[in-house]
């Protein structure tokens, strides 16, 4: 299954359905079931009050997500699909990749994270449980 990393506390808040897209540099056509991937950096929690840290995974993969589609956020108006969507669920871009159909492993799956999209083999991913 294709993965991709992101930094806490921003993979979490995908796997509680809270954040329903990752904002990112380059665009992708990459589209289907992806595995969302918290990353080890404690970089980004120095600033964000709802959770602390020893209650989020680090290097685990946490939830699964599809991905629906990469918008330059520079073209989203409130009137198109996505226009409430970006703008109201920590959209900053400049290319949104929009996440549908979350679904939160019951357990996160500790795993090396990798730059782009990389790989998580199937037998890892098949036994788990979502909440």
């Amino acid at each position: 299954m294709k993965a991709l990393t992101i930094c806490q506390p921003y993979a979490s808040l995908i796997a509680i359905g809270e954040k329903r897209c990752e904002n990112r540099m380059w665009p992708t056509n990459i589209r289907g079931r992806i595995a969302i991937h918290a990353g080890k950096s404690r970089e980004w929690l120095r600033s964000y009050p709802y959770k602390t840290p020893d209650q989020m995974p680090f290097g685990a993969v946490v939830a699964t997500a599809e991905l629906i589609d990469c918008v330059e956020l520079s073209k989203v108006t409130p009137e198109s699909r996505f226009g409430w969507l970006l703008g109201h669920m920590h959209a900053e871009g400049p290319f949104c990749f929009v996440l549908e159909h979350v679904q939160m492993l019951a357990e996160p799956i500790p795993f090396r994270g990798a730059q782009g999209f990389f790989f998580i083999p199937d037998h890892l991913m098949a036994p788990q449980t979502v909440m």
